[in-house]
Formats: structure tokens, sequence, C-alpha cells
């Protein structure tokens, strides 16, 4: 078997993958996470992604490396990680009662080549108020989470619906992921 690295330093992928049986090895690959103005969401998340799992494969070329990145898009603007209390509590509030997109671009890297996806969730938010925010933005919870939230904790209470894949609002889209890894060779189960 290939040996599999994930480059994210991200407590959630690294679970992701756990849990569904992957022996791995992560490496963060330390780029900073640029987003060019006019670019698709979808681009933006893919680019990343290739970006962040090269930046690791130059140092391990016999390796299958992953690179993701995730994005939430709210009326066609991407918020990334909020950098300021502030920051989170308007990104919050602009979230508040309305529905936004969440991207996750993935991009795998071996010896033989690069092949790069990515996926779309909607999410619906439940009306907040400036107390439920205030609280929630006291928990620094949102402040390493794109469009200052997790949906997998605390987080999860803001959330009304979503509609696409759970795992890529979390940041990675394992069904589809394992899908593509079948040709690696790096997944103890469902091999080719």
């Amino acid at each position: 078997m290939n040996s599999l690295i994930l480059a994210s330093g991200s407590p959630r992928r690294k679970e992701l993958l756990s849990t569904l049986g992957f022996s791995f090895t992560v490496v963060k690959s330390n780029i900073p996470e640029e987003i060019i103005p006019g670019n698709s969401p979808a681009s933006t998340v893919e680019r990343l992604a290739v970006h962040k799992a090269k930046h690791v494969a130059k140092d391990f070329p016999e390796s299958v490396v992953i690179g993701a990145d995730t994005v939430v898009v709210f009326n066609n603007t991407i918020l990334g990680k909020p950098k300021s209390e502030k920051e989170a509590r308007t990104m919050l509030a602009d979230l508040s009662d309305a529905t936004h997109h969440v991207y996750t671009g993935v991009s795998i890297i071996s010896p033989e080549q690069t092949f790069s996806f990515h996926q779309k969730t909607d999410v619906t938010f439940y009306p907040l108020h400036s107390e439920e925010i205030e609280s929630y933005v006291k928990t620094k919870d949102p402040f390493d989470k794109a469009g200052s939230y997790g949906i997998q904790g605390i987080g999860s209470f803001l959330v009304k619906e979503i509609h696409g894949d759970y795992f890529n609002v979390v940041g990675l889209p394992v069904a589809r992921l394992v899908r593509e890894l079948r040709k690696y060779d790096v997944y103890p189960y469902f091999n080719n």
C-alpha cells in the first residue's frame, strides 16, 4: 500500500480520515490561504488545495498527498476565517436567517498524477439574536473556521438545515474522497 499524507493541520480533517480507517501522516503545508478577487469559489478552493498538496508533495515524491481548502460563500462573497471578534460577529449576523454555500476543494497528488475536485453544500442558519452571536463568539470556536462557525461542535445550534454533504461543511467530503482514493491503493477497504 502507498503511504498517504494529509497536507493539513485541521484537526477535523485528521479526525475524519482516522474515523474512516486510513493510515496517514499529517504534514502541514503552512502556505497562506490567499483569496484572489474575481475567482469563483470552486476554482479558489481547488487552486488552494492543489497549492497545499504540491507544497508538501515536493518533499514526499513517492507518497499520495491530499490537500484541502474550505470556504464559505454568502452573497457571492468568499468568507474566510475571521481575524477579530468584530469580524466574526459581522459574519454571523450576515449568515443569520439566510442560506450560504460551503465549498471544499480537494487535491490528490501521487507520483503519477494530480487530480482535483470540489464539493458544494448549502447551509441555512436560524435567525440569530445578538446575544446568541455574542455568546458563540466568546467561546472562541469561530476563529479557526471559514465563515466563523463549525457545524460539528457548539456551532451546530446555528444551523437550521443543510442540502448536500455534511462532511463537506466540516472540511472534507469523505464519501467522494474515498471513491477517488480507491485508485491509489491507500485505503484498507474497498480497493479498486
